[in-house]
């Protein structure tokens, strides 16, 4: 989380700012607190949108519909202002990194039994989405949120308002609804977008996690190109288990009707992780630990915050450094190797194995700390 900065507000709605969690193409996330001291997350549209009649419309009755889905792997809206000079929603934050954080930045791809737990908790997530009318449009790595008892799909509604535009809106403001790699090739080709684009977007979303990169390539001889991949070529699953990759397959057909319904998918992958289990390795649980404490302290200025930092293990063992400025960590990655990307999880060029003991410490730090972020986000609600 940023601190706020000159210019953002102070309060939106009744929910009063805490700091910047991030920003995209459809608006500005803040964490904030209600009245009642409950942590949410407030997206405010982009201005751009809000100008327009069509927006409007749609961002109401999308959020309208969004409010009904409520699933166990979905981020609950809380309440939202169509009305409002600059439109918002709020939805119940979710203490934990993103898909992309964990893969791309700081551990690289999950192992097997992750990879189950994950694919069948988004086949759920997109089962109520669809359920209530919705489609999402835009499910991709950073809109995958892994909290300690399982994922949670974020920002649905939103893209689906932005799709209403025309295309002549489009035009004047380069608003691209979809993020290239995770898009379908239905959406890419301007076809109506149908529950099978999620589906389509899934399967990319479980390559990426699987192997650590997109399964259409980067856009390194240019976005056109890319895009033509996801339309017309067939993926790169190297490293996909064996155990997910018919499933990743199916999901990424270039016939949306010969795609799986996330109905489908849950059964077939049904699991039994989640809650009392570690579906996490332990690092990734330590660090979606770390990221309910610091909720403790948010609102505190930053210079007055306590540290949680993972423990060092004896042998050495630290985390990677800070990642390096976006244009350097994207030429980084186009650097390296395939098959050192896939080699499985954790990554780094000297990371060495955890002994048992440190494995079975590092479950019960995270498995306290999520009991003290429980117990401390159930006292304020």
């Amino acid at each position: 989380m940023d601190d706020l900065v000159a210019g953002d507000p102070s309060h939106i709605g009744p929910f009063r700012l805490l700091g910047r969690l991030g920003a995209g193409g459809t608006g500005r996330v803040y964490l904030a607190r209600s009245a009642g001291g409950r942590a949410v997350a407030v997206k405010l549209v982009r201005e751009v949108h809000a100008q327009r009649a069509a927006f409007r419309s749609r961002f109401a009755q999308e959020v309208a519909a969004a409010r009904q889905v409520n699933g166990a792997w979905t981020a609950h809206v809380l309440d939202a202002d169509a009305t409002a000079e600059i439109p918002w929603v709020a939805t119940a934050y979710v203490a934990g990194p993103s898909l992309r954080d964990v893969v791309d930045r700081d551990f690289g791809p999950l192992p097997e039994p992750s990879l189950l737990v994950l694919a069948d908790r988004l086949a759920l997530a997109l089962t109520d989405i669809h359920s209530a009318g919705l489609v999402h449009r835009d499910l991709k790595p950073s809109h995958v949120l892994l909290a300690m008892d399982g994922p949670r799909v974020i920002d649905f509604g939103i893209a689906g308002a932005v799709a209403a535009l025309s295309e002549s809106d489009m035009a004047g403001t380069g608003v691209i609804v979809g993020s290239p790699g995770f898009m379908s090739p239905e959406q890419i080709q301007g076809k109506p977008v149908t529950p099978a684009g999620d589906v389509f977007c899934l399967g990319a979303v479980l390559a990426y996690a699987a192997t650590g990169r997109m399964a259409f390539g980067l856009p390194d001889s240019g976005l056109g190109m890319m895009l033509f991949r996801v339309v017309h070529e067939e993926p790169d699953l190297v490293g996909v288990p064996a155990s997910l990759l018919p499933v990743v397959r199916a999901c990424l057909h270039k016939d949306p009707e010969r795609r799986p319904t996330p109905e489908q998918l849950a059964g077939h992958l049904a699991t039994n992780g989640g809650p009392g289990h570690s579906w996490l390795p332990p690092e990734v649980l330590a660090q979606v630990a770390g990221h309910a404490a610091e909720l403790r302290e948010s609102g505190i200025p930053r210079g007055h915050r306590r540290q949680y930092p993972l423990p060092v293990p004896e042998d050495g063992y630290r985390p990677d450094p800070p990642p390096p400025p976006p244009a350097a960590a994207s030429e980084a990655r186009m650097r390296r190797s395939p098959a050192r990307k896939a080699a499985g999880f954790p990554r780094g060029q000297q990371r060495r194995s955890l002994s048992g003991a440190l494995i079975v410490a590092l479950i019960l730090l995270a498995l306290v700390a999520w009991f003290v972020a429980w117990f401390f986000a159930r006292s304020l609600t």
